[in-house]
């Protein structure tokens, strides 16, 4: 989203922040903030909404808790097909038969939002192919890596924390 996580930590609603605990990166207003110091660290499970954790290897990995809130603001976006919907909420790759539309100047590897041609998030990915490769290339060669969805919440709903 670039510059414009300026929004989403100076909004008309109060101020907001991000916090890191136990690895997780949370976003969450300062009234919040000021509710959870009363708790021993140790004893804090979460608080806010969960925007992402660290990996092992000191990597960060979105959580698709975030995409209400970072799908507003992004400046890449593509959108999908109606039948590329399902296969890319089913954790597949998106190739160019399934595209839609892309947003202009979208460079090769950078992160994109994924949305149904009706403007609904879907979730996260990185572009496999910048917007002019995506216009020379062949119909199954793949143009977004899925990285997040929303069906995740029902695929790993045991496993998400």
């Amino acid at each position: 989203i670039g510059d414009n996580v300026r929004m989403l930590l100076e909004r008309p609603d109060g101020l907001y922040t991000f916090r890191l605990h136990r690895e997780r990166v949370y976003y969450c207003s300062e009234a919040i903030i000021k509710y959870a110091s009363n708790f021993p660290r140790k004893e804090l499970l979460s608080f806010g909404t969960c925007f992402g954790r660290f990996t092992k290897t000191r990597k960060f990995r979105l959580h698709i808790t975030a995409l209400d809130f970072i799908a507003p603001y992004a400046k890449f976006k593509v959108w999908l097909k109606p039948n590329a919907e399902q296969q890319f909420l089913y954790g597949h790759n998106v190739v160019k038969s399934g595209l839609g539309r892309i947003t202009e100047n979208t460079p090769k590897y950078h992160g994109v939002i994924v949305y149904t041609m009706n403007d609904v998030p879907l979730g996260f990915g990185v572009a496999a192919k910048s917007t002019i490769e995506c216009r020379a290339t062949d119909p199954m060669a793949l143009v977004v890596f899925h990285q997040a969805d929303v069906g995740e919440f029902l695929r790993n709903e045991d496993a998400l924390t």
